[in-house]
């Protein structure tokens, strides 16, 4: 496949991966900038909260204490997932394999720039479901497109 086909082909997949980036980035900046954020506003009839929270580990802040290696696998994953986007834009069909990890990549992105720029990663969002340990739970959208991204993965190599 000529690159020009490359391009045309995916320039979609490309775009869920800045898409992705660039809003997650923005809600972050916004939360970021706000003091009002200091105390949680709820959201969507009540059933999510916005507020800010800086983890600064990895998963619900596992590996706090070793920030430095969680920001270099951080980026080495990140890396990872780059390479092997841009290897799969060359295969024909395979569209929800690239947009899993267009979402995929998108969000690894952002979390990346957050350990890498600001030592942390800038959570916002949290759901009210009556149940106390989902209820502390606090993510980001680029969490969501993690998530969503790899299960996408999953199934589009699984050849359902």
């Amino acid at each position: 496949m000529k690159l020009q086909e490359i391009i045309r082909n995916n320039y979609k997949f490309a775009g869920i991966a800045a898409a992705s980036f660039l809003i997650d980035e923005g809600m972050k900046n916004y939360v970021e900038e706000y003091d009002v954020l200091d105390t949680p506003k709820e959201i969507l009839d009540g059933k999510a909260v916005l507020r800010r929270y800086h983890n600064k580990g990895a998963f619900l802040n596992f590996g706090e204490q070793k920030r430095k290696l969680v920001t270099l696998l951080s980026v080495l994953l990140t890396a990872a997932v780059l390479v092997v986007f841009v290897l799969t834009l060359g295969m024909r069909g395979k569209k929800l394999l690239k947009a899993g990890l267009s979402l995929l990549l998108g969000g690894a992105f952002s979390n990346t720039y957050d350990r890498v720029m600001r030592e942390y990663v800038v959570d916002y969002v949290s759901l009210k479901t009556g149940i106390a340990a989902i209820d502390r739970v606090v993510f980001n959208l680029a969490d969501l497109c993690i998530l969503i991204g790899t299960m996408a993965v999953v199934l589009g190599t699984s050849g359902l």
